[in-house]
């Protein structure tokens, strides 16, 4: 089956980083234009793009806005890493951003002057966005031949073009499976409380013509003990060193949920995604979102006025729920330690 694989939702276009806003799917399809590093940080912040590969590529393009914004400053590397640091807290626990972050600052340091590190940044940023996507093919290859060759395959949140510079990771694998010719029966989880699954993967699916089954979050348990899911495939903002994984809140209790039902549980993400110098998800800061994200639904109060809400954005799945972690690089099974550093280098 052909796909025909067109969603872009980073682009750089007449000198300014354009954004295919999230917020608005699937009832609007808006880019926002964004020439400024603090905006970059508000959307990244405000939910216009997420997605760990997504937020990486954004936050290099930020790095090279405010570079492009310092030009003839005396103390323009201050400026750069104050920049920095703006982006680096827009959002906590993807590794990503903080990566490329860190990335453009190394960049920028190989420079003379401000001019040249701005060139740097900004080509850099657009080569980050091209093998983004060339990884996330190879990665769809490699995952389509691990997962099991036909039956119910289940996942969680948005994991494709979307959140990434396109193709996708755990949505990208299913893709390749299906333009393989996979007997695959997709099942997207609609993900509270920002639905990605119900806005964002059904709108992807729908654009690609895959047959799909929308399901409430809390339906997963039922559609397991059907028999009616053979693999759950999901992906990642950041990686332990060990394998334990931080993804969209949901994630952990599938991964219980998987493996009472001995049904395997893979993880698909770039080598970037993980975090060598956490030794263990314990250690991976979860962001807590504002609690009108619980209360509201499109604007609308669900809930008694004050009522006290928790809203982590993420949980961590041990690596002993893992089956595979499937990246550009191959494909590694536990032990986990090993096999991501053999990948990492």
């Amino acid at each position: 089956m052909p796909i025909a694989d067109q969603i872009r939702p980073i682009r750089w276009q007449n000198d300014a980083l354009e954004l295919l806003d999230q917020r608005q799917l699937p009832a609007q399809e808006h880019y926002l234009r964004l020439q400024e590093v603090e905006a970059v940080a508000a959307a990244i912040r405000d939910m216009v793009v997420r997605g760990a590969p997504a937020i990486g590529i954004t936050a290099a393009f930020g790095m090279a806005l405010a570079a492009r914004a310092i030009a003839g400053t005396a103390d323009w590397r201050e400026s750069l890493n104050r920049s920095a640091e703006v982006l680096k807290r827009a959002r906590p626990t993807a590794v990503n951003l903080a990566w490329a972050v860190q990335q453009q600052l190394h960049n920028a340091g190989l420079c003379d002057d401000v001019t040249t590190a701005s060139e740097a940044l900004l080509r850099w940023a657009q080569e980050l966005l091209a093998q983004d996507i060339r990884d996330n093919q190879r990665m769809g290859a490699l995952g389509a031949e691990v997962l099991p060759p036909e039956g119910g395959i289940l996942t969680h949140c948005n994991t494709g073009s979307l959140a990434t510079g396109g193709y996708g990771t755990a949505l990208g694998v299913i893709r390749a499976g299906i333009a393989a010719g996979r007997n695959w029966r997709i099942y997207a989880d609609e993900t509270r409380p920002w639905l990605q699954g119900a806005r964002l993967t059904a709108w992807e699916l729908q654009k690609d013509g895959i047959p799909f089954s929308l399901n409430v979050d809390g339906a997963a348990a039922h559609l397991m003990a059907r028999g009616e899911i053979q693999a759950v495939i999901v992906g990642a903002d950041r990686i332990a060193a060990n394998g334990d994984t931080a993804n969209k809140i949901g994630t952990y209790a599938l991964a219980v949920l998987a493996h009472y039902h001995d049904i395997p549980f893979f993880v698909a993400a770039p080598v970037s995604t993980v975090d060598f110098a956490m030794p263990h998800g314990n250690g991976i800061v979860i962001e807590e979102r504002p609690a009108e994200e619980v209360r509201q639904c499109g604007g609308r109060e669900l809930t008694p006025a004050g009522v006290a809400v928790r809203n982590p954005a993420f949980d961590v799945t041990p690596a002993a729920l893992i089956a595979a972690i499937i990246t550009e690089k191959g494909v590694v099974r536990p032990p986990f330690l090993e096999g991501l550093a053999a990948l990492g280098g």
